[in-house]
């Protein structure tokens, strides 16, 4: 048996309109929103009572996608620290692939986006960053220099 494919990363949001707004301003388009009350779904995250809004996103023409999800009962819980490190263990970062960092990072910050470290060579193959979004999401991006 082989895997087929990764589906989805799921990504907990205090506010959904906001962290649709900086992924759009990254480039992924909205797959559609939706409210997730029934049953079967509190049972597969182990949550009574679970009442949520999803919304898909999606990169044009590419595999894989993320799905922000805003819980409004039971109430989200906020880690300690409320904006946990780039050591924390547990899910860590979503990278991108981008063709010009500089202007990503740009039209980002007026989202939320705000560098974590600074804007790095990575020999004369990558500039890299660490970035974080609404909600405390970290992205990586990613420039291809050769």
């Amino acid at each position: 048996m082989t895997i087929q494919r990764m589906d989805n990363v799921g990504i907990v949001v205090e506010d959904l309109d906001a962290a649709v707004a900086f992924f759009t301003e990254l480039g992924m388009e909205s797959q559609g929103r939706m409210r997730i009350d029934e049953d079967w779904a509190g049972r597969v995250v182990g949550l009574k009572g679970m009442h949520s809004e999803i919304e898909m996103m999606a990169i044009p023409g590419a595999p894989g996608r993320l799905e922000l999800t805003k819980y409004h009962t039971p109430e989200p819980v906020t880690p300690t620290p409320a904006v946990p490190a780039a050591n924390t263990m547990g899910v860590h970062r979503v990278m991108f692939a981008v063709d010009d960092l500089e202007d990503t990072l740009a039209r980002l910050r007026p989202h939320g986006g705000e560098l974590i470290g600074e804007v790095s060579r990575f020999e004369d193959s990558f500039l890299l960053c660490y970035l974080r979004g609404p909600s405390g999401i970290i992205i990586g991006l990613a420039e291809q220099l050769s």
